[in-house]
């Protein structure tokens, strides 16, 4: 009897080989069914290797990405929301808490702080409302003798993949060994790989940190989130935090890859409303329009807002002038027969009666305009024609 070890990354594989020396008939139908066996073990080890590496998020990863981004933009209805969601999928408080105040270290005490207020408001509303969530278990106190310093290291080595020191600011240097990666990263009722799923979305909710998301992203791949789950998080954030948070991630995640990022320039629909979906002229339009009336029935104008690509119909104002101000994003203006114009914020653009035209977003970027009409005379009047075709629009950078 002979015995042979197979190893398939971390799948052992052992085989008995057994010899019939009297019977080779018997020994080869025996060998034949051993290897059979063995190329089965090893293409499990190899669809288990596949599972791991495209493991999705959870709804539990969800809320906890959500709760982290709503937090760092200071938005506690939507984090409350996110949690609300979250414990009714499998997330505890003491995962909840545990997030929130990890990122003090990342968003500040003031952040971390509101956060945790807003969910201790959501927790109490649930318990008088007879929803059930689950307390679950707090971290395992740190043993005796524990090295929070020499902890600190490794947990950061392993993290960033090669030793890191910070020699300009050493007090910094030790803060992030000895606190964050040796006291916070011990406690473990969230594991690395939450908290690094935590961390990624935070900074991705704060403008001008596009290297430390970069390194994090990296650093969630080494502790153990996986490529599927990293690029499932922008999704995530584009429904429940915004738009500029998805780009944000969706670009480092890029940049860490070596590919091109495909990011939409947003608007802050605080500054400029967005309105409501424009569905009496939908017809007139490629794409979704939204209309916002600024007291448009006492002579105001109407903020129109444009989703990337979108753009009305060739038309006509017959009798009355339109007046286009640019106030957010990026977009295109063009009358029949002239180059098109690009429109950014501050662009203005008078469109003489009697002109063919046509307006809307730029491919990449949401577009919003102030309009209003002027030198109405009477019998004014809009005419529709036809669409601007993409082989016309596609032409525009």
């Amino acid at each position: 009897m002979q015995k042979f070890h197979i190893s398939v990354k971390k799948v052992k594989v052992s085989v008995i080989f057994i010899c019939f020396v009297n019977n080779k008939k018997r020994n080869f139908a025996v060998m034949k069914k051993i290897f059979i066996l063995l190329a089965a073990m090893l293409l499990s080890a190899v669809n288990e290797t596949k599972a791991q590496g495209n493991m999705t998020l959870t709804k539990r990863h969800e809320a906890l990405a959500a709760m982290a981004a709503n937090a760092a933009q200071g938005d506690t209805e939507s984090l409350k929301r996110a949690a609300d969601e979250g414990f009714d999928n499998g997330l505890t408080i003491s995962e909840a808490k545990e997030a929130l105040s990890h990122l003090y270290a990342y968003t500040g005490f003031p952040r971390s702080l509101n956060a945790l207020g807003a969910l201790q408001q959501l927790t109490d509303q649930r318990e008088k409302s007879g929803k059930a969530t689950e307390a679950g278990r707090e971290a395992d106190p740190m043993p005796a003798g524990y090295d929070a310093l020499k902890q600190g290291t490794e947990v950061q080595t392993k993290l960033t993949g090669m030793p890191f020191n910070y020699e300009f600011a050493p007090q910094t240097d030790y803060y992030l060994k000895a606190h964050l990666f040796g006291d916070i990263f011990a406690r473990n009722n969230l594991s690395f790989a939450d908290r690094e799923i935590v961390t990624v979305c935070a900074i991705s909710a704060l403008e001008g940190c596009a290297p430390q998301l970069q390194a994090h992203v990296r650093g969630a791949m080494n502790m153990g989130v996986s490529e599927a789950q990293l690029r499932a998080l922008p999704d995530v954030l584009r429904t429940k935090a915004g738009e500029a948070e998805a780009n944000r991630l969706t670009a480092a995640i890029a940049a860490v890859f070596g590919e091109k990022a495909e990011t939409v320039q947003t608007v802050d629909f605080n500054v400029w409303p967005k309105g409501e979906l424009n569905t009496a002229y939908a017809k007139y339009f490629i794409g979704n329009s939204y209309l916002a009336p600024m007291d448009a029935e006492n002579g105001g104008p109407v903020n129109v807002t444009f989703e990337p690509r979108c753009r009305n119909n060739w038309h006509v104002h017959h009798k009355s002038v339109q007046v286009l101000i640019c106030v957010a994003g990026r977009g295109w203006y063009q009358e029949w027969g002239k180059e098109p114009v690009e429109m950014t914020p501050g662009t203005v653009i008078a469109i003489p009666a009697e002109a063919k035209h046509w307006h809307g977003a730029a491919r990449d970027s949401w577009f919003q305009h102030l309009t209003y009409m002027t030198k109405v005379e009477e019998g004014a009047s809009n005419e529709w024609l036809e669409p601007v075709g993409d082989d016309v629009y596609d032409k525009l950078k």
